[in-house]
């Protein structure tokens, strides 16, 4: 997940973050997330564990990384920045200032290691100058709120005009996607909503890879 080039260049083509329902069972899950690694650019699954002792967390994140280096996209632990090496998977989302700091010496300077959870924007900045190689806005917390829609919008366009680090933008629904992409995020995570109807977990993933088109440069 590289960071954004100088705002001289391009601005690079957004890309899709799925993450995965809590507890999935990851036998049966391994189907569903190859069939929607192919219905967009995806460059990185999280992986949201069970609880469970921690050779069970392994196995289960040993069995989809084949999944997803297959296609070259990158698997990421919720927490559990102890076992991302064990694992031999590519680094850890971490929520909150505390539990990213705490886990920076686990994960760098070899693996991925993403933060959300940033209450103000004072977090972010520390979080940013400590090195994270991601910021997420908009995630649901453990109880599913999040902030509103524009509060969002908001703390993405002020990362994007300060940060060269990439930023990913919680999408709750196909129709946020444009204007999180429109505000500045580089990926776009997509989560348990995604998984809720099977049947249309391709199309529904297609459907948001067509609102990732970059907004037309200003005349």
């Amino acid at each position: 997940m590289a960071s954004r080039p100088k705002q001289a260049e391009p601005r690079p083509q957004p890309r899709l973050y799925l993450m995965t329902p809590r507890g999935t069972d990851v036998d049966a899950f391994r189907a569903p997330l190859a069939e929607a690694l192919t219905a967009g650019d995806v460059a990185a699954v999280l992986l949201r564990l069970a609880d469970a002792d921690e050779r069970t967390q392994i196995n289960c994140a040993k069995t989809l990384v084949t999944v997803t280096q297959a296609k070259d996209v990158a698997l990421l632990i919720d927490g559990h920045a102890g076992l991302v090496a064990r694992a031999g998977v590519d680094g850890a989302h971490l929520t909150g200032l505390a539990a990213f700091t705490d886990a920076l010496a686990t994960l760098k300077p070899d693996r991925i290691a993403g933060v959300g959870g940033l209450a103000t924007r004072h977090d972010v900045m520390i979080a940013a100058e400590a090195g994270a190689d991601y910021v997420m806005f908009g995630e649901p917390d453990a109880s599913g709120a999040r902030p509103t829609f524009a509060a969002i919008e908001d703390r993405i366009a002020w990362w994007a005009e300060v940060f060269e680090s990439p930023c990913v933008g919680y999408a709750a629904s196909v129709d946020e996607i444009a204007p999180l992409v429109a505000a500045g995020a580089d990926f776009i995570a997509l989560g348990d909503w995604i998984w809720r109807d099977p049947p249309k977990l391709v199309a529904t993933i297609a459907a948001g890879a067509q609102r990732m088109r970059l907004p037309e440069p200003a005349a």
